[in-house]
């Protein structure tokens, strides 16, 4: 099994690639070539995307980039912005030839860790990180049906949207999407990721990449999802709102006319996401029926005695989430991109 590494501009291989994404059943939209260029040209971190090959054909993929940082730490992830990674492959050798390169990648770059994003646990002794969950459900044929599956309390939510007037249309910018979600995530004291991501996400993934936005009566927009398409799948990934979206239930009108209308295409998965457990978002996603499925994030460690914890559930960063939220809006998003690119 020859393990090989796509290099930018090689779009021969790059088409191969993902002719393969598609149809291997372990693979996820981000497992598709195109977050090479995104996290190379937004972001600035090398890229590693291996591909096991047998003769002419493919028979495994893994994606990682090489985020090196001062605040953050020294990895080798499978895949940094994305929820899902690590191998994709057309069984145990190929999979195998995958990790055992990736090991002596991460080995030869000196990171302290190497991070494979598994939706399932590949090995048994590898450290493991429980942290996430997500919520998957499959959709049924007709609107009325998927309305009447959403557990009463939540489907009356969506029909307080729906008396509210609010409307739903797909927006061929990020212009509204992205001011609800740079003050969303500013009111939860966190870094918001640079426009210019975003634009290229729908630059590199076209029609796979949609934004929906939920405005008032009046026009005025309330909340705003951009979501990724892949195979018979949605998955709604960023997300913001207007403060006065929870009282309009402007939230949860946005998600049914995203699920409504991914009915009508045809699309056959709503995949609701990432979620911390014990969280306001996993509470939610909970209210709509959705069970959780455990992520499981695994790693090899090398210069490191335990698995990091980036995330704002980490007691170390209270003060820096606080300050954050008292920082001028306009200071936080010409800064946050700066930290952002190192915590993926």
């Amino acid at each position: 099994m020859d393990v090989q590494r796509l290099m930018p501009g090689d779009t021969a291989n790059a088409r191969l690639w993902d002719a393969f994404v598609q149809t291997c059943p372990q693979a996820t939209f981000f497992h598709r070539s195109g977050w090479q260029q995104v996290i190379a040209e937004v972001f600035r971190h090398h890229t590693y995307f291996l591909f096991a090959r047998e003769g002419e054909t493919i028979k495994g993929v893994l994606p990682l980039a090489h985020v090196n940082s001062r605040l953050f730490g020294n990895a080798l992830v499978g895949l940094p912005f994305a929820v899902y990674g690590g191998v994709a492959a057309d069984g145990v050798e190929a999979a195998d030839a995958l990790e055992s390169h990736a090991q002596v990648l991460a080995q030869r770059l000196r990171v302290q860790h190497l991070e494979l994003r598994n939706m399932d646990r590949r090995h048994a002794d590898w450290p493991t990180q429980d942290l996430y969950v997500t919520f998957r459900k499959d959709l049924l044929p007709q609107e009325e049906a998927n309305m009447l599956a959403i557990p009463r309390k939540q489907r009356a939510m969506v029909r307080k949207g729906i008396k509210n007037g609010l409307a739903s249309a797909i927006d061929d910018t990020v212009d509204a999407f992205f001011a609800l979600y740079a003050d969303n995530v500013h009111r939860h004291g966190t870094p918001a990721l640079p426009k210019s991501y975003f634009r290229t996400l729908q630059q590199v993934f076209g029609p796979d990449c949609e934004v929906l936005t939920v405005r008032a009566p009046d026009g005025r927009p309330l909340s705003s999802v951009l979501s990724f398409y892949f195979r018979d799948e949605v998955l709604p990934y960023y997300a913001g709102d207007d403060t006065s979206a929870r009282e309009l239930a402007a939230n949860d009108f946005k998600y049914w006319e995203l699920m409504r209308r991914a009915c009508a295409r045809g699309i056959k998965v709503f995949d609701y996401g990432r979620s911390k457990q014990g969280t306001g978002s996993f509470a939610f996603k909970k209210n709509w029926g959705f069970e959780p499925r455990p992520l499981h994030y695994q790693y090899c460690l090398y210069q490191r005695d335990a698995i990091p914890q980036n995330n704002p559930s980490n007691a170390k960063y209270k003060l820096l989430i606080a300050t954050w939220r008292r920082m001028p809006i306009g200071l936080a998003n010409w800064l946050g991109p700066f930290i952002v690119r190192s915590l993926g």
